[in-house]
């Protein structure tokens, strides 16, 4: 399996890379902003990024399942699977900021083993597989080793969330607690805490799609994503990423409150 998972992380990192390269055509150009069903925008640059993972998937393996954020699920449901977001914070890229991602997740079954998060207009890759380490620009990542609330960093994408999602309370402790807080995160957030730049990422709503790279890579990296109950999933409807140091406190945080 070890020899498999790094061709997969080496896939994933490549197809990360060329359906991101794909959305960089659109950035800053004033693309044209549509609105789905749920209310969440998308741009051709989503749907022609997805369209080409989907492509460079179904030509390298072929019997590996697929679903994405704009077409939905492919296959039987079988296992592996592929899990995409070609453009994880389409409200930042319509808006030219540069903090969105293009996520490839790799499900076996039913645990995300192997996943890439490239940040095309930072030209920033995060990437790991199980057993085989964390990565951020080729050099090995891994969390910080603050272990105080107090001097941490704390990221979220939107403050509406967590009244959305029935966790302001949490959040309003998880304010008074931490040095600082930093939003405008989406993906970006977890990837800081990946790489030891930030503590901890607070998502209160979260599809599959959003986060699957995110197991994998925190997990390589020394950190923990996850629900805020403590489980390692990718389908809890929340998530977050949090330093090996600082949860323990964080999960009291949150039970307590």
């Amino acid at each position: 399996m070890a020899g498999d998972l790094n061709e997969y992380m080496d896939f994933a990192v490549e197809a990360a890379w060329k359906a991101g390269r794909l959305t960089l055509a659109h950035f800053q150009t004033g693309v044209k902003t549509e609105y789905k069903g749920d209310e969440t925008e998308v741009t051709v640059a989503d749907t022609e990024a997805e369209a080409l993972l989907r492509r460079d998937i179904g030509a390298k393996y072929p019997a590996h399942d697929i679903v994405g954020e704009e077409f939905g699920g492919e296959g039987s449901g079988a296992s592996p699977r592929w899990i995409l977001d070609p453009i994880d914070g389409t409200q930042a890229f319509a808006r030219g900021v540069p903090l969105y991602a293009t996520l490839v997740g790799l499900e076996i079954d039913g645990d995300v083993k192997a996943g890439a998060a490239y940040f095309p207009a930072l030209d920033e890759m995060v990437y790991a597989a199980d057993g085989l380490g964390c990565f951020w620009n080729g050099r090995r990542a891994k969390v910080s080793d603050v272990s105080s609330l107090e001097r941490a960093i704390a990221c979220f994408t939107q403050t509406a969330n967590f009244e959305k999602g029935n966790r302001s309370a949490e959040w309003e402790e998880i304010q008074k607690s931490v040095l600082a807080c930093r939003g405008w995160s989406d993906a970006y957030g977890h990837a800081l805490v990946a790489t030891g730049r930030a503590e901890i990422m607070l998502d209160p709503l979260m599809n599959p799609w959003d986060c699957a790279p995110f197991i994998p890579i925190l997990r390589e990296a020394g950190g923990f994503f996850g629900d805020w109950s403590g489980n390692e999933t990718i389908y809890a409807g929340e998530a977050m990423s949090v330093n090996t140091a600082l949860l323990p406190e964080v999960l009291r945080l949150i039970e307590n409150t």
